[in-house]
């Protein structure tokens, strides 16, 4: 009789896999390691809730102008390269970050620009790095694949905002900003490794109409649709990562160091969560573990934004993280497995969009309110918004909620087998 969860090392034994897995790290850490300089000394220029609130927002506008046409990229061209290709612009942008640094520019607008291409760039990334995952993996390990996907990134949100806390405390700007672009370079080495060339998934020619596949696609499938839009508000309402440098020297009265501790938090129990899915998958009932977790996001947010204790704040960031990485799970899997091959990059694109407004935008959300009422005043207010969110979608999406066991919800053909000597279409 077969195990109702494989140990999980053995999906390692997939080269690519492996090696696709040691590029996210890299690459996630770049981007975590430069998030707490870029926040702390954006805070320290400006004083300003409302600048911390740009920051947010000059990802989020290139981001949401250039995804469809990401996912539209992904689904025609091979994305391994397109990933490469990405990771070279988030090089330079650790690069021209780190002349910010060095040249003691005063004007946050070059950093803005910054984010801007960085934005743009992770526009394009994001989908390709999506749809690629079902080619590294058999179908049926595609949900626990997901879940090693989600402990690759969440140990990388944990290491990466303290080693960045530290660094900036010991080394400043310079010694973060060359670190992130040493682990950029990395990540372009370990990607062009990979053997697997996903080729053209789409023969579509291109067109208004394929370009928008994706949002039609969402829209026709009411659980998938639940599972993102729910997503969506929640953390555009309850997330508070932007105020975090507000809240780590006004409130909690600590410093870069206590700072990097409150953004790895979250991860750290999204983290202990993913380890669990990886072995002991959810099981039945998905679909009100998910609106269970969202409720509970919100609640720790609600503890978070109230507590002067550094230690109460991270606990309750912590377990936010955790509750959050059920409701991750459970739609990236239903995003999977309900997606056809040739569609997988622009739904992709249109998931990756609700995540880029549900943070970025979040941000600007938060940064916005805080310089109207305060710190505690915006977090607290999004908070019980979340928890309004769910209450209303549990209603609105029968479809999500009476979801049973993932890889049940949808079925669909096999993936067909891909052959790792292919070669990739001319870009």
């Amino acid at each position: 009789m077969d195990s109702p969860s494989a140990p999980a090392p053995s999906i390692f034994r997939h080269r690519d896999f492996r090696l696709y897995q040691i590029a996210r790290l890299c690459a996630v850490l770049a981007a975590q390691i430069e998030s707490v300089a870029i926040g702390w000394q954006v805070y320290e220029l400006t004083g300003s809730a409302l600048a911390l609130g740009y920051t947010g927002l000059a990802q989020f506008v290139p981001f949401l102008a250039f995804s469809l046409l990401g996912g539209q990229v992904a689904d025609r061209y091979d994305r391994r390269r397109i990933l490469a290709l990405c990771q070279g612009v988030m090089l330079v942008c650790s690069l021209l970050l780190l002349t910010f640094t060095l040249g003691h520019i005063q004007d946050v607008r070059f950093v803005y620009g910054v984010l801007v291409l960085f934005g743009t760039a992770r526009a394009f990334y994001a989908p390709a790095g999506s749809a690629l995952t079902p080619y590294l993996v058999p179908q049926e390990e595609l949900t626990r694949a997901v879940a090693v996907n989600s402990i690759t990134w969440q140990a990388a949100t944990i290491t990466g905002p303290a080693l960045g806390g530290l660094l900036y405390g010991w080394l400043g700007g310079k010694g973060v900003y060359i670190t992130s672009a040493s682990l950029c370079a990395l990540t372009i080495v370990w990607i062009l490794s990979l053997k697997v060339r996903t080729g053209s998934a789409s023969r579509e020619p291109v067109s208004l109409k394929t370009l928008v596949a994706g949002l039609r696609f969402v829209r026709q499938k009411r659980m998938l649709l639940g599972s993102l839009t729910l997503d969506l508000f929640a953390v555009l309402l309850g997330g508070a990562v932007a105020l975090l440098p507000i809240y780590a020297r006004d409130v909690l009265h600590t410093g870069p160091w206590g700072l990097g501790l409150l953004r790895s938090a979250p991860a750290a129990g999204a983290a202990v969560v993913a380890v669990l899915l990886a072995f002991r998958p959810l099981g039945g009932r998905a679909g009100w573990k998910m609106f269970i977790a969202v409720a509970v996001f919100g609640a720790a947010t609600l503890v978070f934004g109230l507590s002067t204790s550094l230690p109460l704040s991270l606990a309750a960031l912590a377990i936010g993280g955790a509750a959050d990485m059920v409701s991750v799970v459970v739609r990236h899997t239903l995003e999977l497995v309900s997606t056809p091959d040739d569609m997988r990059g622009r739904v992709s694109a249109v998931n990756m969009m609700c995540i880029g407004a549900s943070n970025e935008l979040g941000e600007f959300r938060a940064g916005s309110l805080a310089e109207a009422l305060g710190a505690v005043h915006a977090v607290v207010i999004g908070a019980v918004g979340t928890l309004v969110v769910v209450g209303l979608w549990a209603w609105l999406f029968p479809e999500l909620r009476n979801v049973d066991r993932l890889e049940s919800a949808e079925h669909r053909p096999p993936l067909p087998e891909q052959d790792a000597t292919e070669s990739a279409p001319s870009v």
